[in-house]
């Protein structure tokens, strides 16, 4: 009798799911976990995704993104033992949303330019917020567990579509300037309580900027740290060089090096 043809990769995917949490002879470790347990390693996974894009790995990109497809099967296969919904589910409602919001593409709808399309996918998602009749308020469906700047970008774009907003680039740089203000009179006068509070206003304002400027503030951040890790690491190579470490060292002879490090990057092609 010849071999069965194999399964289609996602099919195969789907089977081990299933086996691994099998009560006869599954994994102990995978039958013991619950949505809130996985939860974590879902936004891990998807850090870990964003980590190879940054860095251009697209080996490992493809790794990456199929640890992500396995926590969205994850969900899926214990949602289903409970009876509330499987993965064939999930496939349908982002194919139905997708043509949904994209009315100029399934559609006869005529969106000329990217930016008109943004627009046209807010209406349509402010619609689909209504259909439900959840939302109280504009703001209530922003998930709480998102990074806070993400959050920040997301919940001011909300405000902005209802005209809640700066009017330009301009307005919110003078009001990022009044909230530093602001955050160091409360560090002058020593009550830190205030300060959090008012540090906490700076880092809102500067959402917004990044808003207004359509940059992602988390990537933005991410670059910074990876440029503040290569001039560091340069530092810490420098120092070796002389038989030192950063704790040998001082300020001052760091921060040379880090002006070294910096010219070194501005002369790269």
């Amino acid at each position: 009798m010849p071999d069965a043809a194999p399964l289609p990769p996602l099919d195969e995917l789907l089977q081990i799911m299933a086996r691994l949490r099998d009560p006869d002879g599954g994994c102990p470790w995978d039958l013991e976990q619950t949505f809130a347990t996985i939860a974590p390693y879902t936004v891990e996974e998807a850090y870990e995704v964003a980590d190879a894009i940054e860095r251009g790995d697209l080996k490992d990109l493809r790794e990456e993104l199929g640890d992500l497809l396995f926590q969205v099967v994850f969900h899926a296969r214990m949602a289903e033992e409970q009876g509330a919904f499987a993965f064939d589910d999930v496939a349908r409602a982002i194919n139905d949303k997708m043509i949904r919001r994209h009315p100029h593409v399934f559609g006869d709808a005529d969106h000329r330019s990217s930016a008109e399309q943004t627009a046209a996918w807010e209406v349509i998602k402010a619609e689909e917020r209504a259909e439900k009749g959840k939302a109280a308020s504009l703001l209530d469906d922003v998930p709480v567990g998102l990074p806070a700047l993400t959050r920040a970008v997301k919940l001011s774009r909300r405000a902005a579509g209802v005209g809640f907003v700066w009017p330009s680039a301009k307005e919110v740089l003078d009001k990022l300037h009044e909230e530093v203000a602001e955050l160091e009179h409360e560090i002058e006068a020593g009550d830190m309580a205030k300060a959090r509070e008012e540090l906490g206003d700076v880092l809102f304002v500067v959402a917004n900027l990044a808003r207004q400027l359509d940059i992602e503030p988390e990537d933005a951040l991410r670059a910074t740290n990876a440029k503040f890790g290569r001039r560091f690491r340069y530092i810490e190579a420098r120092l070796a060089e002389a038989g030192k470490t950063p704790a040998q060292s001082d300020l001052a002879e760091m921060d040379a090096l880090w002006d070294q490090a910096k010219a070194a990057e501005k002369k790269r092609p």
